[in-house]
């Protein structure tokens, strides 16, 4: 009843509704898009690639599609996160854009449209890297292409990242829901009718123990990622009193959250695309003219498979480094605990400024113990019972969905927070 009645208080409002009737249309726009083949592909023998590798294959589900299609949007929004990730590493090590970032909402517009003017030249690179892979492989895909035709075909790969980049950015400005997450999770979900067709068309009496398996994992898996999502550590933090003229104003106590893992999904994001890295190029040279190269390719692709051990291992070390990695990059305690003294906030038994950040920066590396812990053993969970069902034809699918898993329900947790607040918005604006 009370899902019933959100829904109900979401169709109600008319500027929720639209917004979210927004959000609808653009990924759907983003879907067709996602059928659209680039010109001079042959696309049948690109979806047999991927279709015999389960590593491409998930990248493809990533995609939606979008990459085992060859289409308008394959690069998806890569381009634009790695040049998301860039730009705030930059932010820290650079002076002028460190101080850029502080001049609030101008500074950030100032860096989300260098964060645009860099997507491109990446977009570019990765569009030329993925057409040489392709003609690398072999099997027909992509023939022999004039400089021209090269250009062609790289310059729409950037315009569809491009597109995707700018439907993300309309998306978040609704502000009910990360543009850019969201239309990751579409190509997840798009994904999933034909995963679940496949299962079943492939299924046997033999493999009812894995499906329950699948089951039983799929709870644990989503109750973890839910636990570790909402879990959060509130700081006590109190505000002085103050005088102004014949009024005091002050004297409140309020708490700073801080969750256990502030990193959200973006260390599985980048962990899944590294740790599918070594396959997809040993895949591409295991037909090399020498030994050497055929030799490393045929190592990579046989030990870097989803129910491999040095698979599990490279993934769990991957989610862990970059939790603390990216955590590092968004948190900062000591411009919070600037914040906090011109604020006239404190900790209480705490001195304001550097002792407060100290303080901070303490407690957010032993939250985020717990939160990298967990968030690489509830990435590699999967992995660990698929070694219980070794004689079956699904344990790929099974050890890759975790990390499908931990996109999705990531994304839904933040979707929902955030319309929950558009709603608590309203409410406020109506009393």
């Amino acid at each position: 009843m009370k899902f019933i009645s959100k829904i109900y208080q979401i169709w109600k409002d008319h500027d929720l509704r639209r917004s979210i009737l927004f959000v609808l249309g653009m990924l759907i726009i983003f879907r067709i898009a996602a059928h659209i083949p680039v010109p001079g592909v042959d696309v049948k023998s690109l979806q047999e690639l991927f279709s015999s590798s389960a590593v491409l294959g998930f990248l493809s589900v990533l995609s939606g599609g979008a990459m085992q299609n060859f289409s308008l949007v394959a690069l998806g929004v890569g381009p634009y996160i790695t040049a998301s990730i860039i730009m705030q590493l930059l932010t820290m090590i650079l002076p002028a854009l460190e101080e850029l970032s502080k001049e609030g909402e101008s500074g950030t517009k100032k860096i989300n449209q260098y964060t645009r003017w860099l997507t491109v030249p990446l977009a570019f690179l990765q569009g030329f890297a993925m057409i040489r892979l392709l003609q690398q492989a072999g099997r027909g895909i992509i023939g022999d292409l004039s400089a021209l035709e090269f250009l062609g075909i790289m310059t729409i790969l950037t315009a569809g990242t491009v597109f995707l980049m700018w439907i993300g950015e309309l998306i978040t400005e609704k502000k009910v829901g990360n543009g850019v997450s969201l239309i990751i999770f579409a190509g997840i979900v798009a994904g999933i009718p034909s995963s679940l067709r496949n299962m079943f068309i492939n299924f046997s009496t033999t493999e009812i123990p894995f499906v329950v398996g699948f089951l039983v994992i799929i709870v644990l898996t989503v109750a973890g990622i839910v636990i570790i999502t909402e879990g959060q550590r509130h700081i006590p933090i109190a505000y002085a009193k103050r005088v102004r003229g014949n009024k005091m104003y002050g004297g409140f106590e309020t708490h700073l959250p801080l969750r256990v893992n502030q990193a959200g999904m973006i260390p599985i994001i980048f962990a899944v695309s590294l740790v599918m890295l070594p396959p997809i190029i040993g895949q591409f040279f295991q037909h090399a003219n020498s030994g050497f190269l055929r030799a490393i390719s045929n190592f990579l692709v046989n030990n870097f498979q989803p129910n491999s051990l040095l698979y599990g291992v490279v993934y769990f070390i991957l989610v862990f480094g970059f939790t603390y990695f990216y955590t590092a990059v968004i948190f900062h305690p000591q411009q919070i605990a600037d914040n906090l003294q011109k604020q006239g906030g404190f900790v209480p038994g705490l001195r304001p400024g550097r002792q407060t950040a100290e303080y901070l920066s303490k407690i957010s590396n032993r939250i985020m113990l717990a939160g990298a812990l967990s968030l690489a053993v509830v990435a590699i969970l999967p992995i660990i019972v698929s070694f219980a069902f070794q004689d079956s034809s699904s344990i790929a699918n099974i050890a890759l969905s975790g990390a499908s898993l931990l996109i999705v329900v990531s994304v839904v947790l933040e979707t929902v927070r955030q319309i929950d607040s558009q709603l608590v918005m309203r409410d406020y604006e109506h009393l």
